[in-house]
Parts: C-alpha cells; sequence; structure tokens
C-alpha cells in the first residue's frame, strides 16, 4: 500500500492517533472519509481504516484490486468488518470513534449498526487535532508544493494577453499550474466548500459576495460554482488577484498575488503596502505559545489605524478570519480569527492572508504559506510580494 520506507512516518501517524484515542475513552477509530485515509495509509483507497487504542492498524479495502500491504484486508461491504476482527483475535470496540463530521447519515446509521454493542463517538475532531502538527516528512510534501507552487507564480505575468477575461486568464494559470505538476485538486474542509483549482479575481468581481468561507468571493460564471471569475474582461485601472491553490503532492501549499492594468489608484497600493506590513509585523511575533486570536487583533488593528478598516477582509462582504492551516486540506488548524482558541505550535503549517477590497477597482494583499518552527514561522512560498503590471 505504501513503499517501505513510508512505514516509520506511518508508525508515528497511528501513534499520535492512538493516543488521542486512549485520551478520549474510547477503543478504536473506524476512519472512511479520503483525507484521513490518506493520512493513514499514504493512499486513497474505498474502504476503511480501523486504528484499535493498541496494536496495528487495519486496512479494509474494497477498491483498487491489486494492492498487497500487511493488514490489509479485502471486503466486499462494511458488515464484513466484525467478523474478520474476531478472526484475527481483536475485541470489538465498547466505545467507536467515526468520522461524523464527514459521514452521511445513512453512513454514519449503517456504520453503528455494524457495531451494536459499541458507543458511537464523533472522532473528527480528534483526527484533525493530530492532523494540526506535520511531521517532518509532511513539512517537506508541503515545502516541496510550496516550491512548485511558488514557480508556477513567477510565470504567470507571461501567459497573459491584452483583452483578455478573467476565466480566459484563469483557464492559462490553470494550464501553467498543471505543467507545474499540479495535481488539480483543491481539497478543502468545511461544508459546501467548492471551488475549482483556485480563484482569479478582476476588478468589482473581488466585491461580489459568495456564500463560501473564502476570504473573497467573486460571482462565478454559473449559480451552481458562485465563487471566482465571472468572464469579465480585465480592464486598465484594475487590479487582478489571482489564489490558485497548490497541490502538487498530496499535501496543499496556498499563495496570492496581485497584479495591476495599467495605472491603479494610490490607495490600492496603500492598502497593499498595509497588508505586507501586517504580514511582516505578524512575522515578528508568531512563534510557538502565541494565540491565533493575538495574531487577527494584531492584524486588524494595523488594518485600522492606517484607514483600510471598511475595506479590511472584504468591503461589502468580510471575512471574519485572516489565515487558515494548511495540509492534505485547506482550513485545517489553526484558525486566525478573533475568537479562536488555536495556539501556535511547533509543526503548524498555515496560510497567512491579510487582503483588501477597493470598489471599482478590486483586490489587493498577499496570501503567503509558512510554517511554525521552535524560533518563530518561516515563509515557504518565495516569489515577488509587490503588486506587477500585466502589461
Amino acid at each position: 500500500m505504501y513503499a517501505e520506507n513510508f512505514s516509520n512516518e506511518i508508525e508515528i501517524r497511528k501513534n499520535k492517533i492512538q493516543s488521542v484515542i486512549r485520551r478520549s475513552g474510547a477503543d478504536a477509530f473506524l476512519i472512511n472519509d479520503n483525507v484521513n485515509l490518506f493520512y493513514t495509509s499514504g493512499r486513497v483507497f474505498s474502504g476503511y481504516t480501523y486504528i484499535p487504542a493498541e496494536g496495528e492498524m487495519i486496512y479494509f479495502v474494497r477498491r483498487p484490486v491489486g494492492l498487497l500491504k500487511e493488514n490489509l484486508i479485502y471486503i466486499r461491504k462494511p458488515e464484513q468488518i466484525p467478523e474478520e476482527l474476531k478472526r484475527l483475535g481483536i475485541v470489538m470496540p465498547n466505545v467507536l470513534l467515526l468520522e461524523n463530521d464527514s459521514l452521511t447519515y445513512n453512513e454514519s446509521i449503517r456504520l453503528s449498526n455494524i457495531f451494536p454493542e459499541a458507543k458511537i463517538e464523533n472522532g473528527t475532531p480528534l483526527i484533525r487535532e493530530v492532523r494540526t502538527i506535520k511531521t517532518p516528512y509532511e513539512i517537506n510534501l508541503i515545502r516541496e508544493s510550496a516550491a512548485h507552487h511558488s514557480s508556477m507564480y513567477r510565470k504567470a505575468p507571461a501567459v497573459y494577453k491584452q483583452g483578455m477575461s478573467d476565466i480566459e486568464f484563469s483557464i492559462e494559470l490553470e494550464r501553467l499550474a498543471r505543467l507545474h505538476g499540479s495535481l488539480g485538486l483543491v481539497r478543502i474542509f468545511g461544508d459546501s466548500m467548492e471551488i475549482y483549482m483556485g480563484s482569479v479575481l478582476a476588478g468589482e468581481n473581488a466585491d461580489e459576495p459568495s456564500p463560501y468561507d473564502f476570504a473573497l468571493g467573486g460571482a462565478g460564471l454559473d449559480p451552481s460554482l458562485p465563487i471566482s471569475s465571472n468572464g469579465s474582461i480585465m480592464r486598465p485601472g484594475n487590479t487582478v488577484m489571482v489564489d490558485i491553490g497548490g497541490n502538487f503532492t498530496g499535501y496543499m501549499s496556498d499563495m496570492s498575488r496581485v497584479f495591476s492594468l495599467g495605472e491603479i489608484p494610490e490607495k490600492a497600493k496603500e492598502a497593499h503596502n498595509v497588508s505586507l506590513k501586517i504580514q511582516s509585523e505578524i512575522e515578528k511575533i508568531a512563534k510557538p505559545g502565541i494565540p491565533a486570536s493575538d495574531i487577527y487583533d494584531l492584524a486588524f488593528e494595523i488594518a485600522k489605524k492606517s484607514g483600510f478598516e471598511a475595506n479590511f477582509m472584504g468591503h461589502r462582504q468580510k471575512a471574519g478570519f485572516i489565515g487558515h492551516g494548511v495540509g492534505i486540506e485547506l482550513n485545517e488548524a489553526p484558525v486566525f480569527a478573533p475568537r479562536s482558541k488555536d495556539i501556535l505550535a511547533e509543526g503548524m503549517v498555515f496560510a497567512l492572508e491579510p487582503k483588501f477590497v477597493i470598489p471599482q477597482v478590486g483586490a489587493v494583499g498577499i496570501e503567503n504559506t509558512f510554517v511554525v518552527t521552535a524560533d518563530g514561522i518561516k515563509k515557504l512560498t518565495q516569489c515577488e510580494e509587490d503588486i506587477l503590471p500585466l502589461n
């Protein structure tokens, strides 16, 4: 199921998960979500990972055929899991964790009925907690993704052609990302969180509200996916914010950069510089032990004192955060919001995105991916941060 040199990494992850299982008072965790299957095995498959509080993880696989790995058992349906556990001499759990935040109602009922004697509890917050602190192996994968991501962004101005619409520019950027190795899929945690590869916001479209909990919205091309580019022509005097997701290794990096068409108003330039100042000041104080809410408060105060409170994190509709964790998904912990309970810890990886929307002009600001080290935070996404002209 995974390369032999990956086995130590899987053992580390197993031990972390088992630690929170025991702490919760549960006996086992049955995992079904693709993100957590990938985390516990190194690949996505159709099936389940069964993690007892002690002992080895067991992979119950339906598809694909032909996987070879110790502790892998092929099944046709989940109802076979208890009989296979008994065959292996494993005691049935009294308390079983399920991913109730991602399972459908029917899936949850079905799995509960398979273990009728067990008390079912929600394990989603626990597995998200485990995934918050990245191992060195995971950080290297995010660093690799960030390097490809940064290289792709450096070439973004070269794919622009005068008279392009925002969606035409987005298509060229998406192609550029794929040529740099992007897997094309942006995994996002949260209810109804959908986007195709990323977001390109030109001019006034940056001020269009979206139903999704992203930093900025955009009307989109159709009411079935109301986010990002809306097909408008990119015009002189406007900014273009590019926020294409960086999934090059199965682990995400996240970054935004701003481009301009012709001369843009001084107010937009000033707001962008405030974003850079916010990032710089946060880099000075962010370290293990700092509350994520303090990071947000610092950013808000700088925006307020600079006279851009009304434009901070949106104009017509505002986002209530300035950053979020990244890993296998976007929107992992920590969350940088006023009431966040998250505390920075070594091994966390997050995207910081202080942004502003200037009406009739567009979005400005910055987004980079950082890793928390023992001494502070280190930027992983590296390319020009000033507003770059497209013409």
